[in-house]
């Protein structure tokens, strides 16, 4: 690699991964001398990169957090990919459009032309996430997980007083952020949504974790947002032949499955919370189909013909 510039950015990437980098290997793969990484090494620190040296028989190099925030130099890939997660913001459920729109403009307006161009090149629509969360609680939520310290919150229109949670985990889903927490007051885990959590200072004592019911926060979520308990499956499943081609349903399906039986025909494997919900997952497909099983799918059938036979009668009237 020839050029101080590039190799120094080339020198700075490596050492932003997390790992202790030996001189030889450095300047393996700069293609440079180790006295060149020795040089290279003290013009980052000046520009108040601080670089650790590590003990050895090779020496070697470790990227520590500073005080201050340096220039930054990023590759091209990198500049590329920040750009693009700034611009993906509003979907992310947190309030700073502003701040990542002043955050985009900055990165764009340093970018080479080049990049600028690759940049532009990728379009797509951004939909705003349904509710969002203030910056701050995110981060005052995410210190207490990651430092284990009981955190202190009201909840949503709640008057029962203060909550008082041992947070286990930010979980992301669906443009909303949620908490995986043992409650406690209830003494059990709950899932809070952060949009409407109003954390209070100062947290409580820390807390030594207990291990979550399904392993981890983001299963746990999954599972109970399916309204099962310790599996993250559906408590309801069951099986339709339906009178449409496998291509017009898949699409459809999320986590459900399906086969295709004839050009026309698919069968079709879906979950739902309840028989009753199954049922109108399939219903609005709005085609013909047949029951495969199992026998609780045929008797929620039966009881909705008998309400859907009810609704058909005029007000006031006896079903003769």
């Amino acid at each position: 690699m020839t050029g101080t510039p590039s190799r120094m950015l080339a020198l700075l990437s490596l050492l932003q991964v997390s790992r202790d980098w030996s001189g030889s290997v450095l300047a393996e793969r700069l293609g440079v001398t180790t006295r060149t990484v020795r040089r290279d090494v003290e013009r980052l620190r000046e520009l108040g990169y601080r670089i650790r040296a590590v003990k050895g028989p090779d020496g070697g190099y470790r990227l520590e957090a500073g005080a201050e925030l340096p220039p930054l130099r990023f590759d091209d890939e990198q500049a590329v990919a920040i750009a693009i997660a700034l611009r993906s913001a509003p979907s992310l459920g947190v309030e700073m459009d502003e701040a990542a729109e002043r955050a985009l403009a900055t990165v764009r307006q340093v970018m080479p032309s080049r990049l600028r161009h690759r940049l532009d090149g990728v379009q797509f629509a951004s939909s705003a996430a349904p509710v969002r969360v203030v910056p701050e609680v995110l981060e005052t939520v995410g210190v207490a997980v990651t430092q284990r310290m009981t955190l202190r919150m009201d909840y949503g229109e709640a008057t029962d007083g203060t909550r008082r949670v041992q947070p286990h985990g930010l979980v992301a889903r669906g443009g909303l952020w949620y908490l995986v927490a043992w409650d406690l007051d209830r003494d059990d885990w709950r899932i809070f949504r952060l949009d409407r959590v109003r954390a209070r200072a100062p947290s409580g004592p820390r807390f030594d974790p207990r291990p979550i019911p399904t392993g981890d926060p983001g299963t746990f979520l999954a599972v109970r947002l399916k309204g099962a308990s310790d599996q993250d499956r559906w408590p309801c499943i069951g099986e339709v032949e339906l009178e449409l081609p496998a291509g017009e349903v898949a699409q459809w399906v999320n986590d459900g499955e399906v086969e295709a039986l004839t050009p026309h025909t698919a069968r079709v494997k879906l979950g739902s919370w309840s028989w009753a919900g199954l049922l109108a997952a399939v219903l609005r497909f709005d085609a013909d189909f047949r029951i495969i099983g199992p026998d609780e799918l045929i008797t929620a059938a039966g009881d909705l013909e008998q309400r859907l036979h009810r609704a058909r009668q005029p007000h006031g009237s006896e079903d003769r």
